[in-house]
């Protein structure tokens, strides 16, 4: 599953990308630290965001792949 977030105003950004067989994969600028990703199989994933600030402000969206 691939996660997105598109701030106001702008494109959508990837977050991270999660899977059952590898460890989540997060792109430059974001971190396990701040965008906390579980999977427990193939159909449900959830982000939580911790310490919130105005900065996270976005909308987040998830994306399911099959490869």
């Amino acid at each position: 599953m691939l996660w997105y977030q598109q701030p106001p105003r702008n494109g959508l950004k990837l977050v991270a990308v999660t899977s059952t067989w590898m460890q989540n994969s997060y792109e430059e600028g974001y971190s396990e630290a701040k965008f906390d990703i579980s999977r427990d199989n193939n159909v449900l994933s959830v982000m939580t965001i911790k310490n919130v600030t105005s900065n996270d402000a976005a909308t987040y969206f998830c994306a399911a792949s099959d490869h």
